[in-house]
């Protein structure tokens, strides 16, 4: 599980609440079921109205996501795609389909079964691109449901206020209850606002970044395996996916590999 959804979004509402009880309030004062109906019912029919039945029935699957820590193995896959390439220069591509059956990610997998079955390198990318460009319209997708129940939360909250005072205006007569009827028709608005920012955007946010990161992971992958099946050096095709990595990582890198230069270069002799 992703635990800084979690945490970030207690942290948020924990400060909001906690302020509102410093400052004298109570925590029953910020409970309104009728303010809830209105922006949450709200912003989820709004929502729907622009949405397809498949899509509705793929919000679920969506949070999942969300939730999920799903992490991007670069390094391990750096090592796969130089290894299938010290493979492929050793006893050809023909050897590579032995490999297939031992990777998981499924992108990877369907980029060396291009390879293996001799596909013309230029369609070759083409393909892959397609894969990359419609996973990322999958995701755009599912990222603008969020942002749109963003954008319609405050909204909602709005509408409720002014319903709220509505309602206070016609009881006019009973001015001890006024007070409390405004501060209850302002909850509307509060939980539209901090439902569309510590929610909703936040949510959007979040499947941005894994979107981000699968894009990157796609890419090194599309350039490991184009660099393969145009018979580079393992060397420059690990050269080329380093520099998918972070600074950090990258560093790391170069310093396990640089003892090993050191001592290579001290083992030749000079001429």
């Amino acid at each position: 599980m992703d635990l800084n959804l979690i945490l970030g979004l207690l942290i948020g509402v924990g400060s909001l609440v906690a302020a509102f009880i410093l400052e004298g309030g109570t925590l029953g004062a910020l409970l309104a079921l009728t303010a809830a109906m209105i922006v949450f019912g709200g912003t989820l029919g709004a929502t729907m109205m622009g949405l397809g039945r498949e899509e509705i029935m793929n919000i679920p699957r969506l949070l999942r996501i969300a939730l999920q820590e799903k992490p991007f193995p670069f390094e391990e896959t750096i090592k796969k795609i130089v290894n299938f390439a010290i493979m492929a220069r050793r006893e050809g591509f023909v050897r590579l389909e032995k490999e297939l059956e031992t990777i998981d990610d499924p992108f990877l997998r369907n980029a060396l079964q291009l390879v293996v079955d001799g596909t013309d390198p230029e369609q070759t990318r083409s393909v892959l691109e397609q894969y990359t460009y419609a996973a990322e319209m999958r995701h755009a997708s599912g990222i603008a449901i969020f942002e749109a129940a963003g954008g319609y939360a405050p909204t909602m909250g709005i509408i409720g206020t002014v319903m709220g005072l509505v309602h206070v205006l016609s009881h006019l007569s009973t001015p001890d209850k006024l007070g409390p009827s405004i501060a209850m028709a302002f909850l509307a608005t509060l939980y539209g606002v901090s439902s569309a920012n510590l929610l909703w955007y936040p949510i959007a946010a979040k499947l941005k970044n894994k979107d981000v990161k699968e894009r990157l992971y796609q890419e090194m992958i599309l350039e490991g395996i184009m660099a393969l099946q145009a018979g580079k050096n393992p060397t420059p095709i690990k050269s080329t996916l380093v520099a998918f990595l972070p600074p950090q990582k990258q560093k790391k890198i170069q310093e396990k590999a640089s003892p090993q230069g050191g001592a290579a270069s001290a083992q030749t002799p000079s001429p």
